[in-house]
């Protein structure tokens, strides 16, 4: 991988499962500084927020966790327990110290998912489905370790969206899950600047059968 100090660009040229490994082993101390904050990514809030007025309840698999931005906000709307699943432990480390996790599972969501026999009412992914590794197929591993009746929340990235036919997958689970909306969301702020200050991305909120 590209050596050069993290940055969104070299996050949506990851192509594999060591690339991710690698680039937010280097950035977890700084990726709310040097990301979160300094482009006003907002994402991790709507993702909750919808969640919340979909009717999601806990216990909830925050997927994709990262530093644990979104398991923050759902905490702060009075939705508990939530656990945190990354395929960073250098990230899950920062996201541990915020105290809201009851569990922290390193795993890659692209393989079948071992949460020590955990089921969730609830599943909710904030910026994991993006240009990278992390394509359509894993939803399926998320249904696995969910319960019947489960709330999910995901957000796409909105050109992710198109190249990876989310839609054809949607379609393909038609017998598993219901009530699909698909909500168009901002994933940077007012106050973002630079080349993706308008990228968009796509909240699919739907339950499990």
């Amino acid at each position: 991988m590209n050596k050069n100090k993290p940055n969104l660009n070299l996050a949506y040229s990851l192509e594999t499962v060591q690339d991710n490994r690698e680039l937010y082993a280097a950035w977890a101390n700084d990726y709310e500084n040097d990301f979160a904050s300094a482009l006003d990514y907002v994402l991790p809030n709507r993702v909750a927020q919808i969640f919340l007025d979909m009717g999601g309840t806990g216990p909830v698999l925050d997927v994709g966790a990262g530093t644990g931005l979104a398991g923050q906000a759902l905490a702060k709307l009075g939705v508990h327990p939530i656990d945190a699943i990354d395929l960073s432990d250098a990230m899950l480390d920062v996201a541990s110290k915020k105290k809201i996790y009851r569990n922290l599972f390193t795993s890659d969501i692209t393989q079948p998912i071992a949460t020590k026999n955990h089921s969730y009412q609830g599943v909710i992914s904030s910026g994991t489905f993006t240009h990278g590794h992390v394509g359509p197929n894993a939803i399926d591993n998320l249904l696995s370790v969910s319960r019947g009746g489960a709330y999910f929340a995901l957000s796409i990235n909105k050109n992710h969206w198109f190249e990876k036919e989310f839609v054809k997958k949607f379609e393909a689970l038609k017998d598993v899950i219901e009530n699909l909306l698909l909500h168009n969301v901002e994933i940077y702020g007012e106050n973002s600047k630079g080349e993706h200050c308008n990228d968009l991305g796509i909240v699919a909120t739907f339950r499990k059968v």
